[in-house]
């Protein structure tokens, strides 16, 4: 048995990939159950006609928006190792984030910004946004994985230093709760040579500039 949970079929060589979304049947008619249920539960009436398909609908946005489990960040990195003679810091700043909080399964949002200092081997440019997706891509805090993007960045490439910094908006907060509209956390983790105030400061300073 297949037990793939979902797979986007994506290339990042050309320009406009065709995107082809495969789901495991089994699992997508076992969350179409629950999710039929839920509607119930909730007061609707998942007969009538504008909600026929949306268990169905429901179970494969679940299961895209938690594809990261399926993903091996690690493997994303090595795929596109390369040797090479470089030692100063390498940004990828205003990285797309969209998760899910683990707490009240809604949406957090916002923008990654990642450095490294290479220590013999850089990586391709598109892998940094990728392996945030695999995190991204689970049920999160983003506490953690602003850790986890670090931790496998220094693990895969043992660069000299990791700088992460992750400002997103909670709807969490906003839809519910406090229901703050404006409120943007940020947080923030480093290695190695981004631990020095020196460093630290040069790439937050990088990440705040705008090229004219």
């Amino acid at each position: 048995m297949d037990n793939t949970r979902h797979i986007p079929d994506r290339d990042d060589d050309i320009d406009g990939y065709e995107k082809i979304d495969r789901y495991n049947p089994e699992l997508i008619d076992s969350l179409k159950g629950h999710y039929h249920e839920v509607l119930k539960l909730i007061g609707e009436h998942p007969d009538r006609e504008g909600l026929l398909k949306t268990p169905e609908r429901m179970a494969k946005a679940m299961l895209y928006l938690t594809h990261g489990y399926d993903l091996n960040a690690e493997e994303i990195l090595k795929s596109a190792m390369f040797k090479e003679d470089y030692s100063q810091m390498v940004v990828v700043k205003d990285i797309e984030v969209y998760s899910m909080c683990e707490h009240h399964m809604l949406p957090f949002l916002g923008k990654a910004h990642i450095a490294y200092i290479p220590n013999g081997y850089v990586v391709g440019l598109s892998k940094i946004p990728r392996i945030v997706d695999v995190f991204a891509r689970r049920l999160q805090v983003q506490e953690r994985l602003t850790n986890e993007i670090r931790d496998c960045i220094q693990q895969t490439l043992n660069p000299i230093g990791v700088g992460v910094v992750i400002e997103c908006r909670h709807m969490c907060m906003s839809m519910r709760g406090v229901q703050k509209q404006n409120s943007v956390t940020t947080t923030s983790a480093f290695t190695g040579a981004f631990l020095q105030d020196k460093t630290r400061t040069e790439f937050l300073n990088l990440i705040s500039s705008r090229l004219s």
